[in-house]
């Protein structure tokens, strides 16, 4: 079978490889992209959305911020937040829009099964070759190409390009190929999704709620509302901490549910849909390298989770603009060396710097009294 060849192949189709993909069919550059799975498809995450997410759309297309969002029942606004200390004390910061700004929230929250399937679906097919369902399972180094052996459905086939875009999160294949599947525990964080059903105390606006258990330091409990009187409700601690303390984390988001003094009336009439689901969090504080000779990292694969909020899907689409824009300063000079992409850190971590310092302090501190 002849190798399909492509300049450009973006591995992975979450938030930044999709936004990646969108962001290159915007400049009019042709390229691959591939996943192994087929949307819509679930992603174990928070659900939120923040200000980051909404920038990186509005600079695809502003009605995606204006109009189809706001219609579309599987977001559901979320119109400021609710911080509670270890004492039960909360505090609510509610947004209101002042005269002449638009009535958009501060925050919308959507089941990644639901957000990941509209950005696939704006995939342009006049630029993007995409192909759901396919596996890449070695990739190989060709003189100054790569070469990818894919499996799927329809069989093996291989297929080549000049530049790669790792899009495929914590997990992958192009962090395994490079020797960078590495995990450190100052700068990760393990966490629990589970969804609930009636959640009682939500906010009539939908504040997203984050809840500093006392004694856990560097976690944090939270429940955000989604659409259908739904709630994602999650728990999240640095790996660090919880390896020193010997902290299990379902055993501790059992007991918030069921026992806490705050939490634990919330949850006693609602109904949990799923059992507790676990997942890492590669931390933008580790600064990693995330470009070499023919590659450049997006979203999670480069660990660009912010290391204060364990928010990933705005860094993720953020690198994606930024990683469309160095491969086509790459594809007009014809070089895809390291050299030709020794600025896209800078312009990675320049974004992300206030957060990563703040995470330094917080690890220095109660985190509970920053906030």
């Amino acid at each position: 079978m002849p190798v399909l060849y492509s300049d450009i192949c973006i591995i992975g189709a979450g938030p930044a490889g999709a936004a990646t993909s969108l962001f290159l069919a915007k400049l009019g550059i042709p390229h691959l992209i591939l996943d192994a799975a087929t949307f819509p498809r679930d992603k174990v995450c928070g659900d939120g959305l923040d200000l980051k997410v909404f920038r990186a759309s509005r600079h695809l297309d502003p009605d995606i911020v204006e109009d189809e969002i706001p219609a579309n029942p599987d977001f559901l606004p979320a119109w400021g937040a609710r911080f509670i200390t270890p004492n039960g004390i909360s505090c609510d910061y509610e947004y209101q829009p002042r005269n002449g700004e638009p009535p958009y929230p501060l925050f919308w929250t959507a089941k990644r099964l639901h957000f990941d399937h509209f950005l696939v679906q704006k995939i342009d097919p006049r630029f993007a070759d995409f192909r759901p369902g396919v596996r890449v399972v070695q990739i190989t180094r060709d003189g100054r190409r790569w070469r990818l052996k894919t499996q799927s459905a329809q069989g093996e086939q291989e297929m080549g390009c000049s530049l790669l875009i790792g899009a495929d999160g914590d997990r992958s294949v192009v962090l395994q190929h490079l020797g960078e599947r590495k995990i450190d525990r100052r700068h990760y964080a393990g966490t629990l999704r589970q969804y609930w059903k009636g959640v009682a105390g939500i906010h009539p606006k939908n504040l997203i709620e984050v809840y500093f258990p006392p004694g856990l330091p560097l976690s944090y409990l939270y429940i955000f509302p989604l659409p259908n009187g739904e709630a994602n409700v999650g728990y999240g601690m640095v790996s660090e901490v919880a390896a020193r303390g010997n902290h299990r984390l379902r055993v501790i988001f059992q007991r918030l549910l069921n026992e806490d003094p705050v939490l634990g009336p919330r949850f006693a009439g609602a109904v949990p849909v799923e059992q507790p689901v676990g997942w890492g969090l590669p931390l933008a504080s580790r600064r990693r390298r995330a470009f070499g000779d023919g590659y450049l990292l997006v979203g999670d694969a480069a660990s660009l989770i912010c290391p204060t909020t364990g928010e990933g899907i705005g860094t993720g689409m953020m690198s994606g603009y930024i990683a469309a824009h160095f491969a086509r300063k790459a594809l007009i000079a014809r070089r895809f060396d390291a050299e030709m992409f020794r600025f896209y850190d800078r312009e990675i971590y320049r974004r992300l710097g206030t957060e990563i310092r703040q995470y330094h302090i917080l690890r220095r501190i109660l985190p509970w009294s920053w906030y």
